[in-house]
């Protein structure tokens, strides 16, 4: 899909949401929020467990989450929460680690000799990057629920006008 198509694909979505614009742009918060943190194969699982309690509507999460987190979007993502995570945890996962950890995966060493130092390379990386995701996610979440809250108060509006007017 087209950048352009897809992001009138979403616009139209978003569009067809029904509900409290409250809860939608909780729904949608909650979706970027999670979205951006580089936690991609729990991302369905924390926006439900996040959106139901939360009373943030689940498919505005979903939608949000999908259109942030997508191919083109991760490698940056990826990039600026090890920026970040590193700023933070100084000295935690240098380049030098990740680039000597995949020579020692591509040089064909044994399983053995590889396990120790991605397990402990792992869970520094793992602490580096959900510092760095989360401290990332903070900024655009705040703007994503500011600006989808007016978004769907105006569009709530518009349609109680048009209920009115017919």
């Amino acid at each position: 899909m087209k950048p352009n198509r897809a992001a009138k694909y979403y616009y139209l979505k978003f569009l067809r949401l029904q509900g409290d614009p409250h809860s939608l742009a909780l729904g949608v918060a909650i979706g970027l929020f999670v979205g951006i943190t580089p936690t991609i194969p729990l991302h369905s699982a924390l926006i439900v467990a996040l959106a139901w309690p939360l009373r943030g509507n689940i498919l505005a999460a979903l939608i949000a989450a999908t259109a942030i987190s997508n191919p083109l979007t991760w490698l940056p993502q990826y990039y600026f929460s090890w920026k970040i995570g590193n700023w933070l945890l100084p000295g935690h996962l240098s380049w030098t680690r990740i680039h000597t950890l995949l020579g020692l995966l591509t040089s064909g060493a044994g399983y053995k000799q590889c396990l120790a130092p991605l397990k402990h390379l792992g869970l520094e990386a793992v602490g580096v990057m959900l510092v760095g995701g989360v401290l990332l996610a903070i900024p655009i979440t705040c703007a994503g629920y500011i600006l989808s809250f007016k978004f769907f108060s105006a569009l709530r509006k518009k349609r109680l006008e048009k209920h009115i007017l017919t």
